[in-house]
């Protein structure tokens, strides 16, 4: 064999070690994806301990000092992911929101409406209180008096809506009300409830449980009547 094909054959081929080295690092395009999912997960470190801190010291009285603090992160870490307070209370109250949507759409369901007043009560109001006492930054939130314009927004939106389903339930046990009493009867149970709620989230345990009960009953004595009036 010549010697010049001889060293041909024996030359290592660079491009193909090349191209196997680019091969042995699979992982490499997984990267972006990592640092995605490990942002992501502070995020919602920072959120949660945000949430805390709002809760025992309200917007005003919270600091990006004390969330940091509570995520067990420095501040800079903070500020990596949001500018300043306001901005984690926007993303707590958006995340927030979100889960609020789902636990609403299933309370106000419209198959709730035609159950007996005592069932339908219970299946609107036990996953409406279930989602308040398991989040109760929201509350914070949404009725702080400092809190930020969008949050503020947030919650006109919400109330209108809230209000507006609320009024078709009753349109399904008032049909033949009007418009105006609808409006007025909805409006009643919605202040009702908030109320009640007040002093649901004010007491935990078997306390909290019996205030519960106490809501019920004021909304059964409430709206009974009306659908009683109706139906006759």
């Amino acid at each position: 064999m010549p010697e010049s094909q001889q060293s041909e054959e024996q030359r290592p081929n660079t491009s193909d070690e090349q191209d196997t080295s680019e091969e042995q690092r699979p992982g490499d395009k997984d990267r972006p994806r990592r640092r995605q999912a490990r942002g992501e997960r502070r995020i919602v470190q920072l959120l949660e301990a945000a949430a805390s801190v709002f809760c025992r010291a309200g917007y005003t009285g919270a600091s990006t000092n004390a969330i940091a603090r509570e995520a067990g992160v420095s501040p800079g870490t903070l500020y990596q992911f949001f500018p300043n307070k306001e901005a984690i209370a926007v993303g707590l109250s958006d995340r927030l929101l979100h889960d609020w949507r789902e636990s609403h759409g299933q309370a106000l369901a419209a198959e709730n409406i035609g159950l007996p007043l005592d069932e339908m009560l219970d299946a609107v109001l036990d996953p409406l209180i279930a989602f308040n006492v398991e989040n109760p930054a929201f509350g914070v939130l949404m009725h702080g008096p400092d809190t930020p314009c969008r949050i503020t927004e947030e919650k006109g939106v919400l109330g209108g809506a809230i209000l507006t389903r609320v009024e078709e339930i009753i349109a399904g046990y008032l049909p033949d009300a009007p418009p105006d009493e609808r409006t007025r009867t909805a409006t009643m149970t919605v202040t009702l409830f908030k109320a009640g709620l007040d002093l649901v989230m004010s007491h935990e345990g078997a306390e909290r449980d019996a205030y519960i009960a106490e809501l019920k009953t004021v909304m059964y004595r409430y709206l009974k009547p009306l659908v009683e009036d109706t139906a006759g």
